[in-house]
C-alpha cells in the first residue's frame, strides 16, 4: 500500500465531506452553515490542492484544476461572508446566506468531480 496515495485520497475525499457538511440544510438559513465549518472545508481544499501539485499525468492536470475551482469558489464564499457581515454590515440575510451556499455548492461540484476522477484513476490502474 502506498502511504501517500492514502494520505492524497484522504485529503481528497475530506475536502467533499466537509464541503458537503457545510452546504447541507436550508439555503437560505445562517443557522444551517456554520462558519468554522466553511473555514475547514477552505484548508482542508488547500491542503488537496497542494497535494496535487506534483502529479505530471493528464489526469493529475484534472484534478489539479478542479481542486483550484473548489478551492476558488470557497474563498469566493468566505469572501462574501466576511464582506456581509464587516465590510456592508448587512449581515447574513437570505439573500446573503444563498449566494454563500450557492458558492459552495458550486465547489461541491467539484469536490465530486475530482473523487470521481480519482476513483476512475484507481479502477483503471495496473499492478
Amino acid at each position: 500500500m502506498n502511504f501517500e496515495k492514502v494520505v492524497f485520497g484522504f485529503f481528497i475525499v475530506l475536502a467533499l465531506t466537509l464541503n458537503f457538511g457545510f452546504f447541507i440544510g436550508e439555503i437560505h438559513n445562517p443557522d444551517h452553515h456554520n462558519v468554522y465549518e466553511l473555514f475547514a472545508a477552505i484548508v482542508v481544499s488547500l491542503i488537496a490542492t497542494v497535494l496535487k501539485l506534483g502529479e505530471r499525468t493528464q489526469i493529475g492536470a484534472v484534478l489539479l484544476a478542479t481542486s483550484l475551482v473548489a478551492d476558488l469558489q470557497l474563498i469566493a464564499a468566505a469572501i462574501l461572508w466576511g464582506s456581509a457581515l464587516y465590510i456592508t454590515e448587512t449581515g447574513l440575510t437570505p439573500s446573503v446566506t444563498s449566494s454563500i451556499v450557492s458558492l459552495s455548492g458550486g465547489a461541491l461540484l467539484a469536490n465530486f468531480t475530482s473523487v470521481v476522477l480519482l476513483i476512475i484513476e484507481t479502477v483503471t490502474m495496473r499492478r
